[in-house]
């Protein structure tokens, strides 16, 4: 039963058995009776005017508590004059007050705090309670090149991408910088926070792959310019003392000394050969920037195939374009990635035992080009380390050639990528 009710039931009980009773006194003494009315109706206005001064509190309050249940802190009383309910009135404004401003100060660390997180360049992915992925922000999408809808929503331990298995094995407050691709490089790590108690994952992912190539390219560039140092002072001199020998006559007259002769001849060549490897590694380092001109890639395209043509043929692989009739224009350095086409066919030609197919292919929605080769294929250990410098799978390889694909796609901007997607099918892809 609600206080209010009581105070009416109580009030109107009191009342009933005054009159009942002042009844009784009705024969005895009139006027007691007369008085006694009079007291029951001054009693009667009095318990009216105390049931509306209690009440008024209460319905003050009560529309407080919903409004606070709606959270709408705008909600305030004006002051009645009674002492009372002025004081409630006035204890409700201050905490109305303090609500609204904290809701305020919250609402703007918030919005902050989300803006923060979408335009952040590193990129963050929050987990819920039971590591489900709640929130991830544009440049995390962008690093794992997937849709938002694909990954919000589903438990981080069932997503297949690469970088989520890393995550998998991280610990909070633990780090690690992957490498994918032989390109990109990520740093990832992991830590926690509270949220109603209760604690809460989230991953940054920060993309380390300039700074990386770039302290990369300073330390080799160091070691080439020591070795072409070195070596071009030992192979001139060299080279000008066995020069001189051959050149005189005296000493070969005779032909006892013929194996000495070609001994002297194979050590020159030997040394071109060496002051030839070592300028390759100084071109690698020396790269100029690139001078962007209009380039048309079918054009470009046709002249590699007819460059690399004699040797395709020699091992019995078939240069196959698919190209499309509409010229694709780029804008590029025709000599430089003319360079790079060729280290990537010769690649894909000598990842190929016996028959096979290198296809070109070009799609000019997306500006994209598709080199295909039926190889081998490359393995994840390999995949880890195709652009780094001095790798190679090669016997003796130099581990120059994807290197200085690397630099030139870099050179200019491109976005690439080197990597098998099936069996026999291995793709270089290049975004212009």
């Amino acid at each position: 039963m609600k206080l209010r009710t009581k105070y009416i039931l109580f009030v109107v009980i009191l009342h009933l058995l005054t009159l009942v009773l002042t009844y009784f006194i009705f024969n005895d003494n009139k006027i007691y009776f007369i008085i006694s009315e009079v007291v029951v109706i001054i009693s009667s206005v009095i318990a009216v005017q105390l049931y509306r001064q209690l009440i008024q509190p209460l319905k003050m309050l009560m529309q407080g508590v919903e409004a606070i249940k709606d959270k709408d802190f705008n909600v305030k009383f004006l002051s009645t004059g009674k002492h009372e309910v002025d004081a409630l009135i006035d204890v409700y404004n201050q905490m109305m007050d303090e609500l609204r401003t904290e809701r305020t100060r919250q609402e703007q660390q918030h919005f902050f705090l989300e803006k923060l997180i979408h335009t952040s360049p590193t990129g963050i992915i929050i987990l819920d309670f039971d590591d489900r992925v709640q929130q991830i922000n544009p440049k995390a999408l962008q690093v794992l090149g997937i849709d938002e809808k694909a990954v919000v929503g589903e438990l981080i331990g069932e997503l297949t991408n690469p970088i989520f298995e890393h995550i998998k094995a991280l610990k909070s407050g633990e780090t690690e910088v992957v490498k994918l691709d032989g390109i990109n490089s990520f740093k990832l790590q992991k830590s926690h926070f509270i949220d109603r108690g209760f604690s809460r994952h989230f991953i940054m992912l920060e993309d380390l792959t300039a700074e990386i190539l770039a302290a990369e390219k300073k330390v080799y560039g160091k070691v080439i310019r020591m070795m072409a140092h070195e070596v071009n002072n030992t192979i001139g001199p060299v080279n000008s003392i066995v020069q001189s020998a051959m050149k005189t006559d005296q000493l070969w007259a005779g032909h006892d000394f013929d194996p000495i002769k070609d001994a002297l001849q194979v050590a020159m060549d030997r040394n071109q050969n060496l002051n030839l490897f070592m300028r390759n590694f100084a071109d690698l380092v020396k790269l100029p920037p690139a001078n962007k001109q209009p380039v048309v890639l079918q054009k470009l395209l046709a002249s590699v195939v007819k460059l690399m043509n004699i040797r395709a043929k020699e091992k019995n692989v078939a240069l196959v374009l698919h190209l499309p009739e509409e010229p694709v224009n780029i804008m590029a350095d025709e000599q430089q990635l003319e360079q790079a086409f060729i280290n990537i066919v010769k690649n894909a030609i000598e990842a190929i035992d016996g028959q096979g197919l290198v296809t070109f292919t070009i799609n000019p929605k997306e500006k994209k080009l598709i080199i295909t080769d039926t190889g081998k294929g490359i393995s994840a250990e390999q995949n880890a380390n195709l652009f780094t410098p001095f790798f190679s799978t090669k016997k003796d390889g130099q581990g120059i050639g994807l290197t200085l694909v690397r630099e030139i796609m870099l050179n200019h901007g491109f976005e690439f990528s080197l990597k098998t997607v099936a069996e026999q099918q291995t793709e270089f892809v290049v975004y212009f």
